[in-house]
C-alpha cells in the first residue's frame, strides 16, 4: 500500500522552522505537528520559542500544550500523539508537516521508532534521580549507551535510559523502525556567524518580552525546580539567576547565551548524520526551494 507523505523541517535553534512551516503549510494546504520536547508543557511559551497565535497565522498546530509542567513525558508517548494527529491531517485530506528542533522526536516518528516498555523501577528511579548529572553520563557511557544531542541535559531521558539498560531492556530498542511514512525532510540552518546573531537577538527579544517572569510565575504556581533546570538552556540558566547562582542580568544573558550556541553547535552535528536531509539555502530562497523539493516529492 501507498503511504501517507509527510513533510519534516528539522534544523538548528533560531534558524526560522516555524515561520517556514507556516508558508508552506499555507501554501500546500497544511497543518503542522510540533516536533519539540519542551512545548509539549503548557505554560513553557517564551522560553521554548513556542509559536503564537497570530504566528500560525490560521494553520492548525497539534502537539503543543499536551502535558502540564512537572509531568513525565517520553518519546514514545509523543511519538503515538503525533501517530494520531498526523492521521487525523490525512484523513481529513490535508499535508502534515512534522516541523520542530528535537531531533529523537523527528526521528521518532518519520523513521517509526519502536519502543519496548521497560516496567517502571520507583526505587531505582529514586537513586538515579539523586545523582549529578554528569554521573549520569557516566554510568551510560560505561555501559555502551550513546547520547544524542537532545538527551545530553535532559536529566529525565538520561534516568530512563538507565532505568532502561539496568531493568535489561535494550536502552536502544528504539532502533528497531516500522515507518509509517513516506517522508521529505527539509533542512534549516545558516552559518555559523548568523546562527550566533540570531541567538543574541531573540535571546535579547525574550527577555524583553517576559521570559523571566514566566520561569518565576512556573515556580510561583508549584513547578518544581528541578523539573525546570532538568529542561536545561532557558529554564536552567534563569532558575540559577533567581535563585542567585547568577548574580546579574548580563551575566545571565552571557552564560545562557553561550550555552544555546553550544546546543546549537550539538544539533548541526546531530543532524547532519542524516544524508536524507534537503538542506535549504536560508540566505536565498527557502520557501521557493522547499516548495520545488515539495511539489517534485508529492508528483
Amino acid at each position: 500500500m501507498t503511504k501517507p507523505k509527510l513533510i519534516v523541517i528539522l534544523g538548528t535553534t533560531a534558524c526560522g522552522k516555524s515561520g517556514l512551516g507556516v508558508a508552506l503549510a499555507k501554501r500546500y494546504q497544511g497543518e503542522i505537528v510540533s516536533a519539540d520536547s519542551r512545548q509539549v508543557y503548557r505554560g513553557l511559551d517564551l522560553g521554548t520559542g513556542k509559536v503564537t497565535a497570530e504566528e500560525m497565522e490560521g494553520v492548525p498546530h497539534h502537539m503543543l500544550d499536551v502535558v502540564d509542567p512537572g509531568q513525565p513525558y517520553s518519546v514514545a508517548q509523543f511519538q503515538q500523539g503525533a501517530y494520531e494527529a498526523i492521521d487525523g491531517i490525512v484523513g481529513r485530506g490535508r499535508l502534515p508537516f512534522l516541523v520542530g528542533g528535537t531531533g529523537l522526536y523527528v526521528r521518532a516518528v518519520a523513521e517509526g521508532f519502536v519502543f519496548h516498555a521497560a516496567p517502571p523501577d520507583p526505587a531505582l528511579r529514586s537513586e538515579l534521580e539523586a545523582l549529578p548529572t554528569e554521573e549520569l553520563r557516566a554510568r551510560l557511557a560505561a555501559r555502551g549507551v550513546a547520547l544524542d544531542v537532545d538527551a545530553w541535559n535532559n536529566r529525565p531521558r538520561l534516568v530512563r535510559l538507565l532505568e532502561k539498560a539496568r531493568t535489561g531492556c535494550d536502552p536502544h530498542a528504539e532502533a528497531q523502525r516500522d515507518p509509517r511514512y513516506d517522508v521529505l525532510t527539509l533542512g534549516v540552518n545558516f552559518p555559523r556567524e548568523t546562527v550566533c546573531r540570531r541567538i543574541d537577538d531573540r535571546l535579547l527579544a525574550r527577555l524583553d518580552a517576559g521570559m523571566v517572569e514566566e520561569v518565576a510565575a512556573l515556580r510561583a504556581g508549584g513547578v518544581p525546580d528541578d523539573f525546570l533546570e532538568g529542561l536545561g538552556l532557558e529554564y536552567r540558566y534563569i532558575l540559577w539567576y533567581l535563585q542567585g547562582k547568577l548574580k546579574t542580568e548580563d551575566e545571565l544573558v552571557d552564560e545562557l547565551g553561550r550555552a544555546i550556541k553550544r546546543f546549537a553547535k550539538r544539533q548541526v552535528s546531530w543532524f547532519k548524520k542524516d544524508t536524507d536531509v534537503h538542506w535549504l539555502d536560508m540566505e536565498a530562497d527557502p520557501a521557493a526551494e522547499a516548495g520545488a523539493l515539495i511539489d517534485a516529492f508529492l508528483a
